[in-house]
C-alpha cells in the first residue's frame, strides 16, 4: 500500500490539479446534498476486497461525492458560522498532511509546534492578557471549551478537600453556545442559565449569584461569558463579569470561538473590554481567522494550571518530558494527546499576508453586516429583529411562519443558490423563528445579499 510507483505519482499530480482548480475557482458551486440512497446509486460499492483503484475512486469523488457537499467558503453560504480559509492556508494544509507530524510533543514536532506558537503569540497579543499567558490549538471550540472548564474544575478541586467530592456548578446565559451545555455533561457539572439571550450584564450575574442557596454557592466555581454569540454576535458585559468573578473568587472563561477574530478589528476592539481579565479564552481560527477546518484555540492566563489538569502520565510518555526533550508540549494543555499541528496553516497564512491584511478582511465582515442591515431597512417585506452585531444579522420576513422559513431555506439550497438558515430569537417570553446572516467571507458582495433578500419576495 505504501510503495511509490508511477500510478501513485500520477494520482498525486491529479490531486494537486484538483486542489489548484478548487482554490482558484472564481465562481464556486455551493453544493447540493443528496440522500445516502442517491449517492449509493451513483457510486456503487467503493470499499471492496480488491479495491476499485485510486483513479476510479478519485473520479467518483470529483463527479458525484464532492458535489453533494456545501462549500463553507461560498460567498452565499451565510448560515451557522461559515469559513473562508485563505488560499495560502488551504495550500499549507496539504503540506501539513504530507509532512506527517505528530503535534503532541516537542520531541516529535518541534518545527511544527514552533510555527504554531508563533501564530499563537499573535492571537494572545490580541486579547491583552498579561505576560505569561499562552495557549494551544485544538480541534475546535467544543474541545477548547471543554479543556478550559476541566482546568477550572481541577483548580477548584485543588483548593480544598470538600471540593473534591462536590459536583461543580457553572453559570452562563441561554445565549451561550450549545457546546457549553454539552461540555458540562462530559465534565459532570451542573449549569445554571441566566435567562437572557441578549447581553449578559454583570448586574444580572450578581443577582443570580445572590439568589443561590448556600450549598449551590459552595459548588459554584466558574462563569462562562461570550465574546460574540453564535446566534446574534452579542458580546457580554465582559468587564462587569470579570469584576464579579474576581470578587467572588470564580474562574472566568470567555467563549469567543466565533467573535474572537474581531479582536483584530480596530473598529470593534473596545467592545471586548474585560477580555484581558479572563482566566481562559476560546477562539476558533477556522472561523474569523481564515484558517481551514478544523482549528480552534484555548488560551490560559496561567498555563501551569492547565498543565496540572491535562498532562498525561505514562511510562511510554516519560521520555517526552525529559530535560533532553526540552520544549513546549501542546498535549499538556488540552484534552487531546494525539493531535495534528492544526495551527500550521494559520501560521503560513499569517506569514504570507501579514496581520494588517487580516484586519482588513475582518473589517469587511463587519461592513457587510452593516450593508445588510441597511438593505433590510429599505425593503418593505423584511425587517431587522435587532441591530447587526459583529457580523451577524437577525431579520424577519413579515408575515412568514416557521414553515415558510424552512421551505425557503431548502428551495434556495436545492437550487445551489445560497444557504441561509432560520434560527430562533426570544422576544419577551416566546421564541420566534427568524432568519439570520453571518458574514465571514470578504468575497461576499452587496449583490449577493440583495439577491438573497429578493428571493424572499
Amino acid at each position: 500500500m505504501h510503495k511509490i510507483d508511477i500510478d501513485l505519482v500520477n494520482m498525486t499530480l491529479d490531486v494537486m490539479k484538483y486542489a489548484i482548480d478548487r482554490i482558484s475557482v472564481t465562481e464556486p458551486k455551493i453544493g447540493i446534498p443528496k440522500k445516502a440512497e442517491e449517492l449509493k446509486a451513483l457510486v456503487g460499492e467503493t470499499i471492496t476486497p480488491k479495491g476499485i483503484g485510486g483513479e476510479v475512486a478519485f473520479n467518483l469523488w470529483k463527479e458525484h461525492l464532492m458535489k453533494a457537499n456545501v462549500s463553507i467558503d461560498h460567498p452565499r453560504h451565510l448560515a451557522f458560522v461559515p469559513a473562508s480559509p485563505t488560499r495560502a492556508a488551504i495550500m499549507f494544509d496539504l503540506v501539513t498532511s504530507a509532512s506527517s507530524i505528530h503535534g503532541a510533543y516537542w520531541m516529535e514536532g518541534a518545527g511544527g509546534i514552533f510555527c504554531e506558537n508563533e501564530a499563537m503569540k499573535w492571537i494572545v497579543s490580541l486579547t491583552g492578557l498579561p505576560e505569561g499567558a499562552f495557549g494551544v490549538f485544538t480541534s475546535g471550540g467544543t474541545a477548547a471549551n471543554l479543556s478550559a472548564i476541566v482546568t477550572a474544575r481541577e483548580y477548584w478541586r485543588s483548593l480544598n478537600d470538600k471540593n473534591k467530592v462536590e459536583k461543580g456548578l457553572i453559570i452562563t446565559s441561554i445565549g451561550a453556545h450549545s457546546s457549553i451545555k454539552a461540555m458540562a455533561k462530559v465534565v459532570d457539572v451542573d449549569v445554571l442559565l441566566v435567562d437572557t439571550e441578549d447581553r449578559l450584564e454583570g448586574t444580572a450575574l450578581q443577582e443570580t449569584i445572590d439568589s443561590l442557596t448556600q450549598q449551590q454557592r459552595q459548588r459554584l466555581f466558574a462563569v462562562v461569558g461570550t465574546g460574540g454569540t453564535t446566534n446574534a454576535g452579542i458580546i457580554d458585559d465582559l468587564d462587569g463579569i470579570a469584576t464579579i468573578c474576581a470578587k467572588e473568587g470564580l474562574w472566568f472563561h470567555i467563549d469567543a470561538a466565533y467573535g474572537g477574530g474581531a479582536l483584530a478589528a480596530d473598529s470593534v476592539r473596545h467592545l471586548f473590554k474585560g477580555i484581558e481579565k479572563a482566566d481562559s479564552i476560546t477562539i476558533d481560527p477556522h472561523k474569523w481567522m481564515f484558517s481551514p477546518y478544523d482549528c480552534g484555540a484555548v488560551i490560559y492566563k496561567n498555563p501551569e494550571l492547565a498543565k496540572e489538569a491535562h498532562s498525561q502520565q505514562g511510562s511510554y510518555l516519560d521520555i517526552f518530558k525529559d530535560e533532553g526533550a526540552h520544549g513546549f508540549n501542546p498535549s499538556d494543555y488540552q484534552i487531546q494527546l494525539t493531535r495534528r499541528v492544526r495551527g500550521l496553516p494559520l501560521w503560513f497564512s499569517l506569514a504570507t499576508h501579514g496581520t494588517e491584511r487580516y484586519k482588513v478582511a475582518i473589517e469587511r465582515g463587519l461592513e457587510l453586516a452593516q450593508i445588510a442591515g441597511k438593505l433590510i431597512q429599505d425593503k418593505p417585506y423584511v425587517e431587522l429583529v435587532r441591530d447587526p452585531s459583529l457580523s451577524c444579522v437577525l431579520f424577519r420576513r413579515i408575515g412568514w411562519n416557521p414553515e415558510d422559513y424552512t421551505h425557503w431555506t431548502y428551495e434556495n439550497h436545492k437550487k445551489g443558490f445560497a444557504l441561509v438558515t432560520p434560527t430562533k430569537w426570544k422576544t419577551g417570553t416566546a421564541f420566534e423563528t427568524v432568519s439570520r446572516f453571518c458574514f465571514i467571507n470578504p468575497d461576499t458582495t452587496e449583490k449577493d445579499i440583495e439577491m438573497i433578500l429578493d428571493s424572499m419576495k
